[in-house]
């Protein structure tokens, strides 16, 4: 049984203007919505705040719960249901630090038990993350993704393209701009986007083609994720954060695959019109791609149908990611070698040198 012919021939590069023009829209919309919404819609973990997870054993309107808080001064709770079908759970977030934790979950049973019933409410838990604390984390966070992003360009560089000497210059030069930057006092979110910029600058100037169609696609692959979680409202967890730095790291196999393909056939066909041989590599791995990409998306489902509303929000981000990955390794990695090259699909010859190891 075969879903992809071993002779397929689907020209990918000819259709690159419009996926340019489609992932340049989601893009910028990404960027709207969050300026739009003030940033991401971040969790407790990175606000700071309380959250506290209630189960009932009846259905309860949002704000049924908030008025029966008002005893305890907590009526100003965001209150959100989540969960299966007949569970009837709910999340108590408070945007306050000034409350004391001891015995809060105590105070908030007894306040649902008076206005509910003592049977019918379940407190399943409560946190509490202090203001210092969630901005560490926060800044910690973007700078996981951020160093994610580097150290996977920068073996790449190396291990890939056998660049290892401009590989640890970029490396160098990097560290010391952010330095730099940090030194200035210049926002954690304008530290990283400037560092991003001078990433892209220094793979176009060190002639980094490999690192530079991958960087292009993986800081596509996540500002296109943080743009779904700002279109549907979610918050973003730590648990986000691990499934973004999945997202990273799977979106980064599937470029190396298509990628290696790529070099192993400009090798053997000298003279060739380099997109005819981008085009090839991209359908000669076509059925692994997509094999990959629906197994992996079969698991992710039943984790965000089977896995229950706490893991949620990690299921769907890893969902956009792999399809949105799965797109960006055909439609915008390769294509930036395409564009380095400075060739169109009617002739030219294959114009990225063939490297060794010596090189």
């Amino acid at each position: 049984m075969q879903f992809i012919k071993p002779d397929i021939n689907i020209d990918f590069l000819g259709q690159r203007k419009i996926a340019h023009l489609l992932s340049g829209v989601l893009i910028i919309l990404a960027i709207i919505l969050l300026i739009f919404r003030g940033g991401p819609n971040y969790g407790v973990d990175f606000s700071g705040g309380i959250l506290v997870q209630v189960r009932f054993n009846h259905s309860i309107t949002p704000d049924d719960i908030r008025g029966s808080l008002k005893s305890i001064a907590l009526e100003d709770s965001i209150i959100q249901e989540f969960g299966e079908e007949g569970k009837f759970e709910y999340l108590i977030r408070v945007n306050r630090t000034d409350i004391e934790l001891s015995g809060l979950s105590d105070k908030v049973k007894n306040s649902l038990d008076s206005m509910f019933g003592e049977a019918n409410v379940e407190v399943r838990r409560v946190e509490m993350v202090g203001p210092k604390v969630g901005k560490d984390l926060r800044e910690k966070a973007l700078f996981a993704i951020f160093y994610a992003l580097l150290f996977m360009v920068i073996y790449i560089s190396g291990r890939f393209e056998y660049k290892w000497t401009m590989s640890i210059i970029m490396a160098a030069s990097l560290a010391f701009g952010v330095y730099i930057i940090s030194a200035i006092g210049m926002s954690i979110i304008w530290l990283i986007a400037v560092a991003l910029l001078i990433t892209i600058g220094l793979c176009w100037s060190l002639r980094l083609e490999y690192a530079l169609g991958a960087i292009i696609a993986l800081f596509h692959d996540v500002i296109i994720t943080i743009g779904a979680f700002a279109l549907t409202n979610r918050e973003v967890t730590l648990t986000v954060i691990a499934a973004l730095l999945t997202i990273v790291g799977y979106s980064l196999n599937d470029t190396i695959v298509v990628f290696d393909r790529i070099r192993e056939n400009n090798r053997r066909s000298r003279g060739r019109n380099f997109a005819k041989v981008i085009n090839q590599s991209i359908n000669e791995t076509l059925s692994r791609t997509l094999l990959t990409s629906a197994t992996t998306l079969t698991v992710v489902a039943s984790l965000f149908i089977l896995g229950g509303g706490v893991i949620h929000d990690f299921a769907f981000a890893l969902s956009v990611g792999i399809l949105v990955g799965t797109y960006s390794s055909i439609y915008v990695a390769s294509p930036v070698l395409l564009i380095w090259a400075g060739q169109s699909l009617e002739g030219g010859t294959a114009s990225i040198k063939r490297r060794g190891k010596g090189s």
